[in-house]
Protein backbone atom coordinates (compact mmCIF):
# COMPACT_ATOMS: atom_id res chain seq x y z
CA UNK A 1 0.00 0.00 0.00
CA UNK A 2 2.50 2.63 0.88
CA UNK A 3 4.34 2.16 -2.75
CA UNK A 4 1.36 2.39 -4.19
CA UNK A 5 0.83 5.66 -2.77
CA UNK A 6 4.24 6.56 -3.33
CA UNK A 7 3.80 6.04 -6.92
CA UNK A 8 0.71 7.78 -7.15
CA UNK A 9 2.62 10.70 -5.08
CA UNK A 10 5.54 11.00 -8.16
CA UNK A 11 2.63 10.85 -11.03
CA UNK A 12 0.86 13.54 -9.25
CA UNK A 13 4.35 15.39 -8.98
CA UNK A 14 5.44 14.85 -12.90
CA UNK A 15 1.70 15.96 -13.84
CA UNK A 16 2.42 19.14 -11.79
CA UNK A 17 4.99 19.35 -14.13
CA UNK A 18 3.91 18.65 -16.96
CA UNK A 19 1.61 21.54 -16.32
CA UNK A 20 3.80 24.06 -15.12
CA UNK A 21 5.88 23.55 -18.60
CA UNK A 22 2.81 23.71 -20.64
CA UNK A 23 1.82 27.20 -19.07
CA UNK A 24 5.26 28.45 -19.42
CA UNK A 25 5.31 27.49 -22.99
CA UNK A 26 1.64 29.49 -23.17
CA UNK A 27 3.46 32.20 -21.36
CA UNK A 28 6.43 32.20 -24.18
CA UNK A 29 4.36 31.79 -26.97
CA UNK A 30 1.78 34.78 -26.05
CA UNK A 31 4.92 37.19 -25.37
CA UNK A 32 5.97 36.46 -28.41
CA UNK A 33 3.31 36.35 -30.80
CA UNK A 34 2.28 40.13 -28.77
CA UNK A 35 6.25 41.21 -29.72
CA UNK A 36 6.06 39.36 -33.33
CA UNK A 37 2.07 41.86 -33.92
CA UNK A 38 3.64 44.84 -32.60
CA UNK A 39 6.96 44.58 -35.03
CA UNK A 40 4.84 43.81 -37.74
CA UNK A 41 2.30 46.66 -36.91
CA UNK A 42 5.06 49.19 -36.13
CA UNK A 43 7.32 48.67 -39.40
CA UNK A 44 8.07 51.44 -40.97
CA UNK A 45 9.48 50.00 -44.38
CA UNK A 46 6.75 50.76 -46.32
CA UNK A 47 6.76 54.86 -45.32
CA UNK A 48 10.17 55.67 -47.10
CA UNK A 49 7.97 55.04 -49.99
CA UNK A 50 5.20 57.72 -49.30
CA UNK A 51 4.55 59.29 -52.35
CA UNK A 52 5.13 62.31 -51.57
CA UNK A 53 8.90 61.25 -50.36
CA UNK A 54 10.06 59.68 -53.70
CA UNK A 55 10.20 60.33 -57.69
CA UNK A 56 8.14 58.17 -60.18
CA UNK A 57 10.82 56.23 -60.73
CA UNK A 58 11.69 54.97 -57.04
CA UNK A 59 8.31 53.83 -56.57
CA UNK A 60 9.52 51.27 -59.21
CA UNK A 61 11.23 50.00 -56.33
CA UNK A 62 8.39 49.68 -54.02
CA UNK A 63 6.81 46.55 -52.63
CA UNK A 64 3.49 47.50 -52.51
CA UNK A 65 1.36 45.88 -54.90
CA UNK A 66 -0.46 47.72 -57.09
CA UNK A 67 -3.40 47.58 -54.85
CA UNK A 68 -2.61 50.50 -52.83
CA UNK A 69 -5.32 53.37 -53.83
CA UNK A 70 -3.57 56.26 -51.74
CA UNK A 71 -2.12 57.15 -48.47
CA UNK A 72 -2.87 58.58 -45.49
CA UNK A 73 -1.29 61.02 -42.75
CA UNK A 74 -3.37 62.11 -39.48
CA UNK A 75 -0.51 65.09 -38.77
CA UNK A 76 0.95 64.58 -35.14
CA UNK A 77 -0.12 61.14 -35.23
CA UNK A 78 1.46 57.42 -35.96
CA UNK A 79 -1.43 57.38 -38.84
CA UNK A 80 0.95 57.36 -41.66
CA UNK A 81 -0.07 54.01 -44.07
CA UNK A 82 -0.79 53.68 -47.60
CA UNK A 83 -4.01 52.68 -48.46
CA UNK A 84 -5.16 49.26 -50.05
CA UNK A 85 -8.16 48.07 -51.57
CA UNK A 86 -9.17 44.43 -52.14
CA UNK A 87 -11.85 42.11 -53.96
CA UNK A 88 -13.90 42.21 -50.74
CA UNK A 89 -13.14 43.29 -47.17
CA UNK A 90 -11.80 40.34 -45.86
CA UNK A 91 -8.59 40.64 -48.46
CA UNK A 92 -6.31 42.60 -46.45
CA UNK A 93 -7.44 42.26 -42.34
CA UNK A 94 -4.24 38.97 -42.62
CA UNK A 95 -2.31 40.79 -45.66
CA UNK A 96 0.27 43.32 -45.16
CA UNK A 97 0.87 46.13 -48.26
CA UNK A 98 2.89 43.98 -49.93
CA UNK A 99 0.34 41.43 -50.31
CA UNK A 100 2.13 39.11 -47.36
CA UNK A 101 0.38 37.15 -44.58
CA UNK A 102 0.44 39.50 -41.54
CA UNK A 103 -1.44 39.49 -38.21
CA UNK A 104 -1.69 43.21 -38.06
CA UNK A 105 -2.94 43.45 -41.59
CA UNK A 106 -3.26 47.04 -43.88
CA UNK A 107 -5.08 49.90 -43.76
CA UNK A 108 -8.05 49.34 -46.84
CA UNK A 109 -10.50 51.10 -48.24
CA UNK A 110 -14.21 49.45 -48.32
CA UNK A 111 -14.26 47.44 -51.27
CA UNK A 112 -17.60 49.13 -52.28
CA UNK A 113 -16.56 52.46 -52.66
CA UNK A 114 -14.46 54.27 -55.81
CA UNK A 115 -10.61 54.16 -55.42
CA UNK A 116 -10.75 57.62 -56.53
CA UNK A 117 -12.01 58.62 -53.43
CA UNK A 118 -14.83 60.89 -55.20
CA UNK A 119 -17.77 58.92 -53.36
CA UNK A 120 -19.76 61.22 -50.77
CA UNK A 121 -18.64 59.16 -48.26
CA UNK A 122 -15.71 56.83 -48.01
CA UNK A 123 -14.60 54.63 -45.21
CA UNK A 124 -11.50 53.14 -44.37
CA UNK A 125 -10.67 50.33 -42.00
CA UNK A 126 -7.88 49.21 -39.72
CA UNK A 127 -6.75 47.17 -37.01
CA UNK A 128 -6.43 48.47 -33.44
CA UNK A 129 -3.01 48.02 -32.38
CA UNK A 130 -1.27 48.84 -29.37
CA UNK A 131 0.95 51.79 -28.53
CA UNK A 132 -1.16 53.59 -31.07
CA UNK A 133 -0.08 51.83 -34.17
CA UNK A 134 -2.42 50.92 -37.22
CA UNK A 135 -6.06 52.40 -36.01
CA UNK A 136 -5.19 51.74 -32.50
CA UNK A 137 -4.38 55.64 -32.45
CA UNK A 138 -8.00 56.51 -33.32
CA UNK A 139 -8.60 55.87 -29.22
CA UNK A 140 -7.28 59.46 -28.27
CA UNK A 141 -9.42 61.00 -30.58
CA UNK A 142 -12.42 60.19 -28.19
CA UNK A 143 -11.51 62.79 -25.81
CA UNK A 144 -12.65 66.15 -27.12
CA UNK A 145 -8.86 68.11 -26.41
CA UNK A 146 -6.93 65.68 -28.46
CA UNK A 147 -9.39 66.02 -31.24
CA UNK A 148 -9.11 69.62 -30.84
CA UNK A 149 -5.72 69.60 -31.04
CA UNK A 150 -5.09 66.92 -34.46
CA UNK A 151 -7.41 68.30 -36.63
CA UNK A 152 -5.56 68.50 -39.94
CA UNK A 153 -3.99 65.13 -42.50
CA UNK A 154 -3.26 64.46 -45.52
CA UNK A 155 -5.33 62.14 -48.18
CA UNK A 156 -2.71 61.48 -51.75
CA UNK A 157 -4.80 59.28 -54.17
CA UNK A 158 -3.70 56.93 -56.29
CA UNK A 159 0.08 55.16 -56.81
CA UNK A 160 1.73 58.23 -57.39
CA UNK A 161 -0.67 60.47 -54.94
CA UNK A 162 -1.88 62.45 -58.36
CA UNK A 163 -4.42 64.02 -56.29
CA UNK A 164 -3.92 65.14 -52.75
CA UNK A 165 -6.54 66.80 -50.69
CA UNK A 166 -6.42 68.14 -46.93
CA UNK A 167 -8.48 66.03 -44.35
CA UNK A 168 -9.94 68.18 -41.72
CA UNK A 169 -10.50 65.97 -38.87
CA UNK A 170 -13.84 66.95 -37.26
CA UNK A 171 -15.82 64.27 -34.82
CA UNK A 172 -15.00 60.68 -33.51
CA UNK A 173 -17.62 58.31 -31.91
CA UNK A 174 -18.20 55.09 -30.73
CA UNK A 175 -20.83 52.95 -32.42
CA UNK A 176 -22.20 49.05 -33.66
CA UNK A 177 -20.58 47.35 -35.66
CA UNK A 178 -24.26 46.36 -36.89
CA UNK A 179 -25.10 49.90 -37.06
CA UNK A 180 -25.78 49.96 -40.63
CA UNK A 181 -25.89 53.84 -41.03
CA UNK A 182 -22.19 54.49 -40.06
CA UNK A 183 -20.83 51.56 -42.46
CA UNK A 184 -23.11 51.76 -45.05
CA UNK A 185 -20.93 54.07 -47.64
CA UNK A 186 -24.87 54.79 -49.54
CA UNK A 187 -25.56 56.58 -46.75
CA UNK A 188 -23.84 59.99 -46.66
CA UNK A 189 -26.92 62.24 -46.17
CA UNK A 190 -28.00 60.27 -42.81
CA UNK A 191 -23.72 60.34 -42.02
CA UNK A 192 -24.14 63.88 -42.52
CA UNK A 193 -27.32 64.20 -40.16
CA UNK A 194 -25.16 62.57 -37.71
CA UNK A 195 -22.53 65.41 -37.99
CA UNK A 196 -25.23 67.88 -38.11
CA UNK A 197 -26.58 67.03 -35.07
CA UNK A 198 -22.87 67.69 -33.68
CA UNK A 199 -22.52 70.99 -35.11
CA UNK A 200 -20.79 70.20 -38.47
CA UNK A 201 -22.55 71.17 -41.51
CA UNK A 202 -20.02 71.32 -44.25
CA UNK A 203 -20.80 69.58 -47.83
CA UNK A 204 -17.08 68.64 -48.49
CA UNK A 205 -16.72 64.78 -48.94
CA UNK A 206 -16.30 62.55 -46.11
CA UNK A 207 -14.20 60.20 -44.99
CA UNK A 208 -13.95 57.75 -41.80
CA UNK A 209 -11.76 55.86 -40.02
CA UNK A 210 -12.69 52.80 -39.11
CA UNK A 211 -11.43 50.46 -36.15
CA UNK A 212 -12.43 47.99 -33.36
CA UNK A 213 -12.35 48.52 -29.72
CA UNK A 214 -11.02 45.18 -28.90
CA UNK A 215 -11.21 41.47 -30.43
CA UNK A 216 -14.34 40.77 -28.34
CA UNK A 217 -16.48 43.05 -29.40
CA UNK A 218 -18.55 44.76 -31.74
CA UNK A 219 -18.14 48.21 -30.82
CA UNK A 220 -16.09 50.18 -33.42
CA UNK A 221 -14.29 53.63 -33.24
CA UNK A 222 -15.19 56.02 -35.90
CA UNK A 223 -13.54 59.09 -36.85
CA UNK A 224 -14.80 61.41 -38.77
CA UNK A 225 -13.16 63.45 -41.50
CA UNK A 226 -13.35 66.25 -44.50
CA UNK A 227 -12.17 65.40 -47.71
CA UNK A 228 -11.26 69.43 -48.56
CA UNK A 229 -11.18 70.61 -52.19
CA UNK A 230 -7.93 72.58 -53.43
Amino acid sequence: MVRFWKTLNTIYDDLIIVILVAVLLVVIYSAYDTGYVFKQAADDTYTRFRPDRVNAAGLEGSPITDDMVGWIVIDDTSIDYPIMQGEDNLEYLNLDPAGKFSLSGSIFLDCRNSPDFKDPYSVIYGHHMQYGKMFGALDDFLNEDYLASHTTGKLMVGRNAETTYDLKVIYAVSADAKDEIVFDITSDEEVRRILASKGFTGNDRILGLVTCTDADSTERTILFCYILEN
